[in-house]
């Protein structure tokens, strides 16, 4: 459907044009690479700086000049610089965020290309009409290389906004000799060819999809750099090596592995090598498996047993058994939970009713306030107990002696 085009540049159907502001602006939908505008709701933010965030088809974007300082908003249509001709793209990010942005991505605010304008009728026209000739271009394209044999896989396409130009990302192992294939290009499809390579996971970003996570794909949300992952990675997590479980939608390791490792290799500082095999009077016991986080290892005597029984350890203990093992001891036995019951924390249970008595409050005010109405005591009150205990007439007379030296 016609419709489905409009998908890849973050619309969930064809902008139309809004009458009552007298231009061409539309509500974006589900964009890929989208950056949440914190500073949108704080005025007077958009000063700093005129260079404008422009995307394109999926994750394709870019940064431009706004010489002009039109006024511009997220989701404005424009019409940028582009070589040869100019582009169609929408406004997806201004202010001080783009500058952030620019960072992040290593771009440098030099030579820089223009925005031109905010798109006209005319120019939307056009790029709506290359926009709904990219999926039959693709597919008369995919058949061009099958027909030639080569190996590489036309993974999209994309229609500079003026039609004088189309873009063909590809995804191949192996250098490819398209010199007869731009030719063939160039002769049906009328305009210039320009060819780009990209990888596995570049092409899973400009795709889309959904995660075994249950979350949109880290490459289409937000990712923008792809490191290097490796086998290793699973190793110290302590994963199965399955290839079906490892692998993400590209076909290579799933970039989440790294998210992930520095914990782990911080936590995996501290524990000694588990290839060496403990020394005990039952027999050599060999690791089975980490617990990294619990600082639990488990051993069995029994190398290659998948039921033998599994002997769990803290790494305090293996270490000191290494160290005896080392100095020529041999461990008696080693018992199971060995290190590990002090760390259990016992279970307790307390009664929390009362603590949430509405009148909590009110009896420790009138404690405090018993507390401020008891009088001082001083020097003369401890003359009047100490009468108390001779008598009353003596209580009398020390009250007039007190009575008279007041006055």
């Amino acid at each position: 459907m016609i419709e489905d085009n409009y998908i890849t540049r973050g619309y969930l159907k064809k902008p139309v044009e809004n009458s009552e502001e007298s231009k061409i602006r539309c509500t974006s939908g589900c964009n890929k690479l989208n950056v949440f505008n914190w500073l949108e709701t704080i005025p007077d933010h958009d000063f700093a700086g005129n260079v404008i965030e422009v995307r394109f088809k999926n994750a394709r974007k870019g940064y431009y000049i706004n010489n002009a300082e039109q006024p511009l908003l997220k989701g404005d249509i424009v019409a940028v610089e582009a070589s040869p001709g100019h582009d169609i793209g929408i406004v997806s990010l201004t202010g001080e965020l783009v500058a952030l942005q620019m960072k992040r991505n290593n771009v440098q605010e030099v030579n820089l290309k223009k925005i031109y304008r905010k798109a006209k009728g005319n120019d939307v026209d056009k790029w709506f009409q290359a926009i709904e000739k990219e999926p039959e271009t693709m597919r008369i394209a995919r058949q061009i290389v099958a027909n030639l044999k080569l190996g590489m896989k036309i993974s999209d396409v994309e229609f500079q906004g003026d039609k004088t130009k189309a873009t063909f990302y590809y995804i191949s192992d192996e250098r490819v000799d398209f010199r007869q294939l731009i030719k063939e290009y160039a002769d049906c499809f009328k305009v210039r060819i320009e060819m780009k390579q990209i990888g596995a996971r570049q092409e899973a970003g400009k795709v889309g999809g959904i995660g075994t996570c249950g979350r949109e794909l880290c490459c289409a949300s937000w990712m923008s750099s792809f490191a290097s992952v490796s086998t290793g990675a699973a190793r110290y997590q302590e994963l199965s090596l399955n290839p079906v479980k490892l692998a993400g939608q590209c076909g290579k390791l799933k970039c989440c592995l790294n998210y992930e490792l520095k914990c782990y290799l911080d936590a995996l500082s501290d524990f000694p090598d588990v290839s060496i095999p403990l020394e005990t009077e039952q027999g050599k016991a060999y690791h089975r498996k980490t617990d990294v986080f619990r600082r639990i290892i488990w051993y069995s005597f029994e190398k290659d047993n998948e039921n033998a029984e599994f002997i769990p350890l803290d790494v305090d203990v293996v270490k000191e058994i290494i160290y005896l093992n080392r100095q020529g001891i041999i461990v008696k036995e080693l018992t199971a939970n060995s290190g590990m019951q002090a760390k259990k924390p016992a279970l307790s249970y307390q009664n929390a009713a009362g603590e949430d008595s509405i009148s909590r409050f009110e009896e420790k005010r009138r404690k405090k306030k018993k507390k401020n109405n008891k009088a001082p005591v001083d020097k003369k009150t401890t003359l009047v107990k100490k009468a108390n205990e001779n008598g009353n007439g003596n209580q009398i007379q020390v009250n007039k002696v007190n009575n008279s030296s007041l006055t």
